[in-house]
């Protein structure tokens, strides 16, 4: 439930209609950690499905076993998610397909495998903060799992790669590697004739250019626009910290549309 209030900007409630006080105890410790409000109603939502099913099984919070955390990752990686009327009525194509534009992959009927991964990720985090606190059971239903480590772990690590995590929930599946998406050259020299003047040309390579998110791009201002120097600031999406990040535009790409 949102709240209005920054210091406690959403709220667990449990079937009783009574705030859940574990859930307001880990989201002041997301907002401790500089989360944003969005962070804490992505993370809230995730407690919601645990917390439902708790309730339809009778098992409070603090009592649940890693049975209940193996029923519910079996039940969210065949449930089907609740949609919106106007999501029910879009022409359906298979699930996983990519957008012939954007590249973004076909939703199915069930929820993605990155929302599945992230909901591991909250609950052991969840239960980690109060089995540390005293105030929850010692031992976490939802592991580690250290025998899916295959080998030695950051065995012949290569010192110019980052260092990748060799622990990997019990309860967590496998999400293939995605490649960034991207426009194809011929869909966005379309666009870049269709517009009508070299003016809006010349802003839309300088906003491209910057590689920033397409939400912050919505709330530049024109004070945070700097040609001169190639420079456009914007408010992060993590940190919400305004920061300059460089846009350097190929002014021959104009000259192919004049």
């Amino acid at each position: 439930m949102e709240t209005g209030d920054r210091y406690e900007p959403y709220r667990l409630i449990d079937a009783g209609g009574v705030p859940v006080e574990p859930a307001a105890v880990f989201f002041q410790e997301l907002l401790a950690a500089g989360k944003v409000a969005a962070t804490v109603r992505s993370y809230g939502m995730d407690l919601l499905r645990w917390w439902r099913l708790l309730h339809a099984v009778d098992v409070a919070w603090d009592r649940a076993t890693r049975v209940e955390a193996r029923d519910f990752s079996c039940w969210i990686q065949g449930a089907v998610k609740p949609r919106a009327t106007a999501g029910a009525r879009r022409s359906a194509r298979v699930a996983g397909t990519p957008n012939p534009v954007t590249g973004k992959p076909t939703l199915g009927p069930g929820y993605a495998p990155s929302t599945v991964v992230h909901r591991e990720t909250v609950l052991r985090r969840f239960y980690d903060l109060h089995r540390d606190a005293g105030s929850g059971p010692l031992l976490n239903p939802f592991p580690l799992d250290l025998a899916r480590r295959s080998g030695r772990a950051h065995a012949h690590h290569n010192p110019m790669d980052a260092w990748a995590p060799e622990k990997a929930g019990r309860y967590r599946p496998s999400v293939p590697r995605r490649i960034p998406r991207s426009i194809p050259d011929e869909w966005f020299n379309t666009l870049f004739a269709a517009l009508p003047s070299n003016r809006d040309r010349a802003l839309i390579a300088f906003w491209v250019s910057s590689g920033v998110r397409a939400s912050e791009l919505i709330g530049i201002r024109q004070c945070d626009v700097d040609p001169g120097q190639q420079l456009i600031s914007v408010v992060r999406k993590g940190s919400r910290a305004r920061q300059q990040v460089l846009s350097a535009y190929d002014k021959l790409a104009l000259a192919r549309f004049p």
